[in-house]
């Protein structure tokens, strides 16, 4: 016996239980909490590095480089 001869001899039975179903997934997705503006923590990067004995002309190159100007970014 297949499941699904079950559920074709009871036609009505098989619509009932959909019906259920279908109520109770209204009624839970009607009870979820949605907030309008929820809270959000953008990721933040932190780079670091040690270079003993470089002065800050060695060390900072003319321009920033490409990505740290991406980093500095703030998402819109």
């Amino acid at each position: 016996m297949n499941i699904s001869g079950i559920f074709i001899r009871r036609p009505v039975a098989t619509t009932l239980l959909t019906i259920g179903l279908a109520l109770s997934g209204i009624v839970a997705f009607r009870t979820l909490p949605v907030a309008a503006l929820p809270q959000v923590e953008f990721p933040t990067i932190s780079v670091s590095a040690n270079l003993p004995g470089a002065s800050p002309e060695t060390w900072l190159p003319p321009s920033p480089p490409p990505w740290s100007v991406n980093l500095g970014s703030s998402p819109a």
